[in-house]
């Protein structure tokens, strides 16, 4: 067994529940949550998100708030005239372009006003059931320092991801990565003595 087979399976071992932790119920309403979450926490977001939705969970509820009504909903989340403004573009893309519904192919969520590949992996990967990587900066993190895929850019190790993970587990992969960065392979303080991948990882074995 090679050595990425050996941490995708000590992962899944660690994170058998492992699933996405923002709340949505719709495409739309997870398309939003990700663009909110951008250098945000998932638990701020679903708490944004929670009163939002409560009215403006269709793109052509959202397109009756103003940007700057939208900003007073999303202050918490940081970054939020960006957010609302690309909160808002994509919304009136996915209106005038594809009838109201959230495209469900990478290259159309690309084209929405706003989004870039990650946000287009999680939707696709999330709300249609596609094979994707998204590379978030947890991902990111631990991927480099597991050496399961090597990169100084976000596009280069998700190449490497998808050359590494067989592409049916890309999408599970993605999401043992974060719980793995938010529970132990922390940015500043990563746990290493307590991981139970120590063994394989790259970082800590040549310290």
């Amino acid at each position: 067994m090679d050595k990425n087979t050996q941490i995708l399976q000590g992962l899944a071992a660690l994170y058998p529940d492992a699933k996405p932790e923002l709340k949505y119920r719709s495409p739309y309403e997870l398309l939003v949550a990700v663009i909110l979450s951008a250098q945000c926490t998932d638990a701020r977001v679903n708490k944004v998100t929670e009163v939002l939705f409560r009215g403006y969970n269709t793109p052509v509820k959202m397109l009756s708030l103003s940007q700057a009504e939208l900003e007073k909903y999303i202050f918490a989340c940081g970054f939020y005239r960006n957010k609302a403004a690309h909160i808002l573009s994509a919304s009136r893309d996915i209106v005038e372009k594809y009838q109201g519904q959230v495209p469900s192919t990478l290259e159309e969520l690309q084209t929405l006003a706003g989004v870039g590949r990650k946000t287009a992996n999680v939707v696709y990967s999330v709300a249609f059931g596609g094979d994707a990587i998204a590379v978030d900066t947890h991902v990111f993190r631990v991927s480099n320092r597991l050496g399961l895929s090597k990169g100084n850019t976000p596009e280069k190790v998700e190449q490497g991801l998808m050359q590494a993970i067989p592409k049916s587990e890309w999408s599970k992969a993605h999401h043992y990565l974060i719980y793995h960065g938010r529970r132990v392979c922390h940015s500043q303080r990563p746990d290493c003595e307590n991981c139970a991948l120590n063994n394989l990882c790259e970082k800590y074995n040549t310290k």
